[in-house]
């Protein structure tokens, strides 16, 4: 009972806080978007990764939040397939979205006369070809889901999944090995692009880092531009994403080859599986001081206004 009551509370804050904080991240990022009269590409993108873990979110720990609290087959069979669809489809934005922030980043802060400054936006707008694409390329891997998933209430199957919402029929053998090469390949060329844009920072921040120490040795000032400062903020939400990604991965294999079920382990993996996007706009809001910001930003307007 007592672990059953954590699991509602955790349940309920990780929902709540990560959707607020994700629309905190989205309203600040918006409202910068409009204001300035230089449209920054890295904004668009964080909009739409915070777009992203909230459809996550309410996807997946909206339900399991109701769930928690009692109410049982609240959803219907199509209630099913958009939920659980949604849901997965997400998640692939979550990995595309995070790599294009992470390349986008890397090509902002690379030296001038290096060639990976010629890949940098003109303009934000030429962000948005790469949104379509990544929603047409996740959309289409998911939708094999459309025809496997059913609800719950209708209490057909032994092939209940952890949710208790809805479950998976087996599927057929042909799309399942189209379906599985397709994500292990999409999640492989991502997180590849993802891995070498972060090396590649670290190593320009390292140069940076060097820099800095001779002109301190210099006694001469220096200020950190901010385009580094928010390649530091990306790293960081980065090996946020690795950490959740891969702990979720190893979950997921132990829970699979495993006998019989534990269900320690499944709550765990699926406060993983919201991990990320509960807790990366706070790490955006802690490190770049967002709703400080934001808040002033406001109040100045409103001085003037008065």
């Amino acid at each position: 009972m007592f672990l059953n009551y954590i699991n509602k509370i955790i349940s309920l804050f990780m929902t709540v806080f990560g959707t607020l904080g994700n629309m905190s991240v989205s309203v600040n990022y918006m409202f910068s978007w409009w204001g300035s009269p230089e449209k920054k590409s890295i904004h668009l993108i964080l909009i739409h990764m915070a777009f992203t873990n909230i459809l996550i979110l309410l996807a997946k720990g909206l339900p399991k939040t109701i769930l928690a609290f009692g109410l049982r087959n609240f959803l219907d069979d199509i209630g099913c397939k958009i939920i659980v669809y949604l849901e997965r489809v997400a998640r692939g934005l979550s990995i595309c979205t995070s790599s294009l922030l992470t390349v986008v980043q890397a090509i902002i802060i690379s030296p001038r006369g290096s060639g990976w400054r010629k890949l940098k936006p003109k303009s934000a707008w030429h962000i948005l070809p790469f949104f379509s694409f990544f929603w047409i390329l996740n959309a289409l891997i998911s939708t094999n889901l459309i025809h496997s998933i059913k609800s719950a209430s209708l209490n057909i199957s032994q092939h209940i999944n952890d949710d208790n919402y809805c479950y998976f029929m087996l599927e057929n053998e042909k799309i399942k090995w189209i379906v599985l090469p397709l994500m292990v390949l999409r999640d492989a060329v991502f997180q590849g692009a993802m891995g070498g844009a972060s090396g590649y920072m670290v190593f320009l921040l390292h140069k940076h880092h060097q820099h800095v120490l001779y002109l301190l040795n210099s006694n001469l000032l220096y200020r950190t531009p901010p385009e580094l400062r928010a390649a530091q903020s990306v790293l960081l939400l980065m090996l946020c994403f690795v950490f959740f990604y891969w702990t979720d991965c190893a979950f997921s294999l132990i829970i699979s080859i495993s006998s019989r079920d534990n269900n320690l382990m499944l709550n765990t993996r699926d406060f993983l599986t919201l991990g990320y996007a509960t807790f990366s706009p706070f790490v955006l809001i802690h490190r770049d001081g967002l709703l400080v910001k934001f808040w002033h930003a406001q109040w100045e307007k409103l001085r003037k206004c008065l």
